[in-house]
């Protein structure tokens, strides 16, 4: 059976490598993306885009965000990475994926623009797998005219792809310290990274964070004249009452949802997130903040539709729960992946879970803080499963076992998720499985298990 156009645009895709396997013969050059935009006629000049860079957290401010413009009547873009299950997540406009004969002929478009831009010398590489994945997703949103397009850094901020845009409000979330290799080993140095995104005279919207960090942010302020919004009005000051709810398909107890209620553009609204955890909350702070920022742009942005955005924000992989059906495991899909993370994970497990025994299905990139990871989670768990993801940056279950040396919990290995969901299955006590340590752990066993993204 011959191959579809969208499975060759995947294939042609995945066949560029990712990013960090290039580095550093080939240097991350904004210069290149731009030849590639202006060729294509410059769609990221073509809708008003809020750029979200920082360590942890810009996924779900970017999801949150979206939605309240959504729920505002905009026709809404959303440009995430890296994705779960299939590349097409990554591109979303109103909440919808992009579909695949959309992908493929985009695709198409943009592969044979690069090409001919590098026989004719004007670029000296083909675009990376993140740079073609960019540009289709802004010509995507310029020929759908969306209103405004939510973008989300994909690693650092300064030279990444997506910071060719003119963004009408740069927002920042928490720094901490990953991907040191390329950003620094001190989060004075990524700070400096993340502040890449901030425009002279722009608007930038961040929250308090740590010294060095908010050192980093507050001098690039003031030398580029921007304009600094915090998001601290809406942090609630303590924490939210919370209320346990109901999966409407089993009617099993779920977690507790953040409830709390907040001033804001003048008029009290209710709080409603489905994303948990207290780091959740600064995370909706900063959508808050952003879409106050646009509605002063002359977007109609009403509490209303601040209220009902945030409650109907979809963003898998984040802390999610799956309740047991028939008996089998509950499972948590959460995708930490640095020490910050998976801190923020240990302590909604912890509020969750406190007295349910709890195994950990862990894998995570080679690149990772692994032994810090494992010193921070594995001790919560009665039973720990290190396996790898099928991804060449993954660490083998092996080299996992080796950096948690010093953890003195039950961890056992897996050659693969399928075999470590199998190994789950197999336990003789019903255990709160959490799956998590990377992005690509997670979406594995979610395909797996056929959980709906």
């Amino acid at each position: 059976m011959a191959e579809s156009s969208y499975q060759v645009a995947i294939a042609r895709m995945y066949a560029l490598g990712h990013e960090l396997a290039h580095a550093p013969e080939r240097k991350f050059d904004l210069a290149h993306m731009r030849v590639l935009l202006a060729a294509l006629n410059n769609p990221e000049k073509r809708f008003p885009a809020v750029l979200i860079a920082g360590t942890n957290g810009k996924g779900s401010t970017a999801a949150t965000l979206a939605s309240i413009l959504r729920a505002a009547g905009l026709r809404t873009g959303l440009y995430t990475s890296p994705h779960l299950m299939r590349i097409n997540e990554r591109i979303r406009i109103n909440g919808r994926e992009i579909a695949d004969d959309d992908f493929a002929l985009l695709h198409d478009v943009v592969d044979r623009t690069a090409e001919r831009l590098v026989e004719e010398g004007e670029l000296p590489w083909h675009p990376s797998f993140f740079e073609m994945l960019t540009a289709i997703a802004f010509e995507y949103f310029a020929q759908n005219k969306v209103d405004f397009g939510v973008l989300e850094v994909g690693m650092g901020g300064r030279l990444d792809a997506t910071n060719v845009v003119d963004p009408s409000v740069s927002v920042i979330t928490d720094i901490s310290l990953d991907h040191q290799k390329f950003l620094g080993d001190t989060v004075t140095e990524i700070a400096r990274e993340k502040a890449g995104i901030i425009r002279r005279g722009g608007i930038v919207v961040t929250l308090p964070q740590l010294p060095e960090a908010n050192d980093v942010l507050g001098n690039v302020i003031l030398e580029m004249g921007a304009k600094a919004v915090t998001a601290v009005p809406y942090v609630p000051p303590v924490s939210p009452g919370s209320t346990r709810y109901f999966d409407p398909n089993t009617q099993s107890q779920l977690c507790p949802l953040s409830r709390y209620p907040l001033q804001v553009m003048g008029k009290q609204i209710l709080v409603e997130s489905p994303l948990f955890g207290r780091h959740q909350l600064r995370n909706v702070a900063l959508a808050i903040a952003a879409a106050d920022e646009a509605g002063k742009q002359g977007f109609d942005i009403t509490p209303e539709a601040i209220e009902r955005g945030i409650r109907e924000t979809h963003w898998p992989g984040r802390f999610q729960v799956v309740p047991s059906r028939g008996g089998s495991a509950e499972y948590v899909f959460d995708v930490a992946h640095n020490p910050a993370g998976v801190w923020a994970l240990r302590s909604s497990l912890s509020l969750c879970y406190e007295d349910r025994p709890l195994a950990f299905i862990f894998g995570a990139m080679r690149d990772k803080a692994i032994g810090e990871m494992a010193e921070i989670l594995f001790p919560l768990a009665e039973q720990v499963i290190v396996t790898r993801a099928d991804n060449p940056r993954s660490a083998t279950a092996e080299e996992i076992r080796e950096a948690a040396v010093r953890v003195s919990s039950n961890i056992t290995s897996a050659e693969s998720v399928s075999e470590a969901l199998a190994q789950v299955a197999g336990l003789s006590q019903p255990f709160v499985v959490v799956v998590t340590g990377s992005i690509y752990i997670v979406g594995e066993a979610m395909r797996q298990l056929e959980v709906k993204v």
